[in-house]
């Protein structure tokens, strides 16, 4: 990648910002320093009034035309917002024309050739990052924001995008940055005056902030789930009801139900909105062994997706007895977070409960009737206590999300944990100071004070063009 590439580029950039597809509105965006200018070329308002008199803020009436042949193109609504109190702190010109997917694609190519460029994935983000208006956090949780599955992932991106991380980080920061200059005024300025540093204090303070990034960690599993969902396999051998189960929690009957065992041969995934929290189902086909190559396909696709899943549902029948199927099932859940449900309570007993409590362990055994939407509310606050696991609040004033976040914070935890060692150990200053700067290396990574080119480029590639 070229120096100008990642640093401020002063060419004008244009993309779609609405979604593909049919809509009542489609829109426009371009930013740059000839945004007014190239609406100019292709934009006659009502009553001809002068581009150079548009104030910016409002939304101006008007049609876009072809430059080349002065026919009109749509009918529009146009807004100018003026650099710097803008998203990019650029020009921004909108463009709200008719929605669909032929009338929008028109007008960016009238854009373009009137001297926009096509903007990248992530562009219009990145020039709010690289021009100051936001740091990278921040920057992060626009896409956090976007692909938001309950309300209360979103409330947690919007969190971050308004800073709570970043205020957090920063203060972290100039606590790192207090100790610094302190050791270092103390080494390069000793007849000066400046006090000698406390190693006592010094280890004090590193405590302290290694303590308060465990906590940020903590929250950092809890806070990938409520980003990306939590991957929820339900296993069980054939007819114990888990497609049953699938369409209650959807309220909707996506799975085929009968009481024909096998009837689930393929993987049924759909995602759901439990107590807040994204959770990605996976209706799998029933363990059990066959001859039906199709269904034992199925099973060997059950398998798989359980080694991937965050959580398993084993469901159990209450009517029949404990067999081998179910043996397999638990043998399947000892390195797996389970829930075991217990199906059909509103059957006749028929399964010994007491060898159903010896393989479950620690897991623990709801006993539901999904025909009778026993259970389910019981089931749902198991799944909400094991996301939260007491550790972390969902109205925590931090929360991380992001993986790449975790991954920087513990390796300023390690830091700081290296610098507390030289602390003890009585050595030389200097030598602390180059673990206490790692430390603020690592925390100006998350925020981008001191993060790599193409570690940049490369978050802002999972953007969507036109954000």
């Amino acid at each position: 990648m070229k120096d100008d590439d990642f640093m401020y580029s002063d060419d004008t950039i244009a993309a779609i910002s609405t979604a593909p597809g049919e809509g009542g509105i489609g829109i426009v965006r371009i930013s740059g320093d000839k945004a007014l200018e190239i609406l100019g070329k292709i934009f006659v308002s009502y009553k001809n009034k002068k581009i150079e008199d548009f104030k910016t803020y409002t939304l101006r009436y008007g049609h876009i035309i072809n430059p080349d042949t002065k026919s009109v193109v749509d009918e529009v609504l146009v807004s100018y917002m003026k650099s710097p109190h803008t998203y990019t702190r650029e020009d921004v010109v909108e463009i709200n024309c008719h929605g669909g997917n032929v009338m929008v694609k028109r007008i960016l190519e009238i854009v373009i050739a009137s001297g926009a460029r096509l903007a990248q994935p992530g562009e219009f983000t990145k020039r709010a990052f690289l021009n100051g208006r936001i740091d990278l956090s921040q920057a992060e949780a626009v896409i956090d924001i976007i692909r938001a599955k309950t309300k209360e992932s979103s409330n947690i991106a919007v969190g971050q995008l308004e800073g709570s991380l970043s205020k957090k980080l920063g203060i972290i920061r100039d606590e790192l940055l207090g100790m610094m200059s302190h050791i270092e005024a103390s080494i390069d300025f000793p007849e000066e005056g400046v006090d000698d540093v406390s190693y006592t204090e010094l280890e004090e303070s590193c405590t302290k902030i290694i303590s308060e990034i465990e906590e940020m960690i903590r929250s950092s599993e809890t806070g990938k789930i409520l980003r990306e969902g939590l991957n929820t396999v339900i296993v069980g051998k054939p007819n114990v009801g888990k497609s049953s189960l699938l369409n209650a929690l959807l309220e909707e009957n996506r799975a085929i139900v009968t009481d024909v065992p096998g009837t689930t041969r393929d993987i049924i995934e759909e995602y759901l909105n439990i107590k807040g929290i994204p959770v990605n189902i996976i209706d799998t086909a029933g363990i059990r062994e066959t001859d039906d190559k199709v269904e034992r396909i199925g099973v060997e696709r059950t398998k798989k997706y359980y080694d991937s899943a965050d959580l398993a549902i084993l469901m159990l029948d209450f009517s029949q007895p404990f067999t081998h199927e179910d043996e397999m099932i638990f043998e399947l859940s000892k390195s797996k977070k389970s829930i075991i449900l217990v199906n059909k309570i509103d059957l006749a007993q028929r399964i010994d409960m007491e060898k159903v409590k010896k393989y479950a362990g620690s897991n623990e055994i709801i006993d539901v009737s999904i025909k009778n939407g026993i259970g389910l509310d019981k089931l749902k606050d198991k799944i909400y206590e094991l996301v939260y696991r007491g550790e972390v609040s969902g109205k925590s004033e931090v929360m991380v999300t992001n993986i790449r976040h975790k991954d920087l914070l513990k390796k300023a935890k390690a830091s700081l944990v290296s610098a507390v060692d030289g602390i003890k150990s009585k050595l030389p200053l200097d030598i602390v100071s180059i673990d206490i700067g790692d430390c603020l290396e690592h925390i100006g990574e998350i925020t981008g004070e001191t993060v790599r080119e193409d570690v940049i480029d490369r978050i802002f590639r999972e953007f969507c063009i036109g954000k």
